[in-house]
Parts: C-alpha cells; structure tokens; sequence
C-alpha cells in the first residue's frame, strides 16, 4: 500500500484504531497546517462470540488485527502517534501480575438480566442516575460487575480496563481509564468526574480494582519494545506515542462535528451518530440531572474537552446486521443495496415496531423475533429478504455516521487527537 498519504514537513502521520461490534479499522491519518488527509489501511469483522453458554469478545483477535494494520502503517512511512477508540462499557480483568483473567463479556451476555433490579435494591435507580447521570441499560458496567459478585475473575482482579485502555495497556504497559469511556460505566461521578467509590462500596464491589482516570489528549506512553519490534521497527527509531483520544468512539464521533462546541459563540448543534446503536443528542457544558431527564431516559456521558454529551441511546443497525446474518445462515445471499431499496420502497408506517424491546437485544434470529412484534401490535410483516437471487456485497454493510449544522468548529477549538466510529471509511477521523 505504498499509495497511502505521506506527511509533508511540519505534519505528522497518525495511526486511528476505530473499533465498532460488527468490524474495525485501522486508519492512517496526515494531519498539517491546514490539512487533513486519511486512508483506510486495515479492516476486519467483529462480533460476539459464543463459549460455553456465555457471550464474549475475542479481545486477543482484535489485538492481532491492530497490530496488523499498524504494522502496514509503519512499513509505509513514518508513525508519529496512535489513538484508540471503542464501544463502551465492556471491560477485561486483570490479575495482580497484569495478565487477562479471561475474555471480556460482551454486553449483550445474558448474565445481567435482573441484575438492575437486585442492585437498585441497595443504591435506588433515583440515586444512581444524580450521581451517574446515565440512562438505564441493562448491561451498563456496573450491572455487569454486579453480576459478577463471588466469581473467581472478579474476586482475582487487581485492574479493570475498559477495551481501549487494555488494548492501549496490551501496547504500552500503562494502565489508566479514559474519561469519555469510564463515564459509561456508571461508577463515574457526573458532576465531580471521580469514580464513585462510595456506591461500589455499598454494591459490594472491589472498588480497588478502578484505574487512574486520564482526559483525551493525555499520552498514555510509549510502544513496548516486543510492540515496537512486531510492527518493523528498530531500536534506532524513535519511539511512538499512544495518545489518548475521546475513547468512546461516539465522543470522538461527536468531536469530529464541524460546529463549535458548547460556549463557543453560543452555538448549538444536534448531532445523530448512527453505528449498532444510534445516539442522538446534544454537546453542553454541564450534566442534566433531573427528573425528567431520569424519566424520559436521557443520558450524560463526558466528552472531550469537558463537555457533556446529553444524548438518548436506542436501537441502530444491531436489527438490521441480525437479520443478514440470520438470512445467510439459512443460505441466503445478500445483497444489501438490493436489500435496503426494496425496504424502502414499502409503505411508510405500514409495519411500527418498538425498536429498543428487550427481545431486540441478544443475538439470533432477528427476523422472527420482528415478526413476533409485529404480530402482537396487529401490524403486517414480511422480515424476509429480496425474493431475486443477489450476489453478496464484499462491502461492508454497517455505515457509521454523525450529522449536525453545517456551521464549521473553529480548528483552535480542540487540542486532542480523535477517531470518530468504526463503520464506515468514509466517516471522518481527526488529530491535532
């Protein structure tokens, strides 16, 4: 890939770890006075994967395919840095000698039904969101770590690392917890930005095994030698920095929005950030604690540069990336323009579903499970794919993006490094 953008003097090459539940991506980025220029250099599939009754995430196959495209990248050309994003509040465990107690949960694992429920019974849903300000999702962190009370893994932890601060730790040997990420995790105070040691106490947590909080921008350290050496390089190069960015790919989506930010001139943007979950929200400069914003479900997760991204979580193209898959199991090829055109040309609000049901949630047969809603709101359903024969698309069929006023950010305004979310190559990434 010897085509891929090269720095000019004064400009710096970066690499952009982007990763979202159904692929990733790795991304080289040459950012100068002026200019910003990207290219895809490495993408890969990604989803949960089923062992023995439990959901996980095959962490150490996403850590090969980073290295791969790092390694691409630093073949290529110089490497000045590198940043790292994810989805949220999915997390690893570490024993006392840093080493993975086992694959990470993903969040959509069966373990935490009811588990809200018994953790409200000691800190109230009311208390957790004054504190949190987060919505209530069943498989937020907290409700997982509750679920794992009395488990070897957890009675064993010595760290927790959310997926981009283990994947950041796996390249530099830095523990740490981005903010815009910890913020998801419903341990994170909302108003003061600490951990909320006092509520995981009362949970009966090992509050202990949460890491020094660190803000996007932070450098995080330095490639580790055996790193260093799988990606080509010499102990005569100069050393890479692993940058720190808005962690959680939705904030360095949101920062990546060419508007000024909240207290800039006045401005106010909305933006839709549409991935396996879509997000729609605001960037303020303070968390909206009150009942009515517990009552309608909104939640405050911290974005970079100490704003607040208020935003409502509901379903995105998790139902739509089921259903192919469930589709091709059964011997369908898919092609999905095909696909998404005859949708579209279906009677608006001819089938209405609720989108965020429960039963939406886990993994499986998406279709029928459509059907089933369907049927019981007395609406018609096909769920089925085109009836013509269709070539498979090698496109990835899963875009990502964030949408806003067209006013531009101001380039003084943000001083960290960002990568926006992980599906589609056209979505923009950003360093500065």
């Amino acid at each position: 890939m010897t085509d891929l953008p090269q720095p000019r003097p004064g400009d710096l090459r970066v690499a952009a770890v982007d990763l979202g539940a159904t692929s990733g991506r790795v991304m080289v980025a040459v950012v100068g006075p002026g200019r910003l220029e990207l290219a895809e250099v490495h993408r890969f599939p990604n989803g949960g994967v089923t062992a023995g009754g439990s959901l996980f995430w095959d962490v150490l196959g996403i850590h090969r395919e980073v290295l791969a495209g790092l390694r691409t990248i630093a073949a290529t050309g110089p490497l000045d840095g590198i940043g790292i994003d994810s989805w949220a509040v999915d997390h690893g465990l570490l024993d006392r000698d840093g080493v993975l107690l086992g694959n990470p949960y993903s969040h959509r694992d069966a373990r935490t039904d009811g588990v809200p429920e018994q953790v409200w019974q000691t800190v109230p849903a009311a208390e957790l969101f004054a504190r949190t300000g987060l919505q209530h999702l069943p498989f937020t962190t907290v409700y997982q770590l509750a679920a794992a009370r009395g488990t070897a893994a957890l009675e064993s932890a010595q760290t927790l690392l959310l997926l981009p601060d283990l994947l950041g730790y796996w390249l530099t040997g830095e523990i740490g917890a981005e903010r815009t990420n910890a913020s998801t995790t419903g341990l994170y105070d909302a108003t003061t930005g600490t951990w909320t040691v006092d509520l995981a106490a009362r949970l009966g947590l090992p509050w202990s095994i949460l890491p020094p909080l660190r803000d996007a921008g932070d450098r995080i350290g330095t490639l580790l030698p055996d790193i260093a050496a799988v990606l080509g390089r010499t102990a005569d190069d100069a050393p890479v920095p692993v940058v720190a960015v808005g962690s959680h790919d939705t904030a360095s989506a949101v920062v990546g929005v060419p508007a000024a930010g909240p207290g800039e001139a006045g401005e106010r943007f909305a933006y839709i950030s549409s991935g396996t979950w879509s997000l729609v929200g605001l960037e303020l400069d303070a968390p909206v604690l009150t009942d009515a914003a517990r009552a309608a479900n909104f939640t405050n997760e911290a974005g970079v540069d100490g704003t607040v991204r208020y935003l409502k979580n509901v379903m995105g193209l998790w139902v739509l990336s089921q259903s192919v898959q469930t589709w091709e199991r059964d011997g369908t090829r898919i092609d999905l323009p095909a696909l998404l055109a005859e949708a579209a040309a279906l009677p608006a609000l001819r089938t209405v579903v609720d989108i965020d049901d429960a039963s939406l949630l886990p993994p499986g047969d998406m279709p029928a499970r459509i059907r089933a809603l369907a049927s019981a709101a007395g609406s018609p359903s096909r769920a089925r794919p085109p009836r013509s024969p269709a070539r498979s698309s090698t496109r990835s069929p899963w875009p990502t993006a964030a949408t806003s006023a067209p006013r531009r950010r101001p380039p003084t305004t943000r001083s960290t490094w960002c990568t926006s979310s992980a599906a589609a190559p056209t979505t923009r990434s950003c360093a500065s």
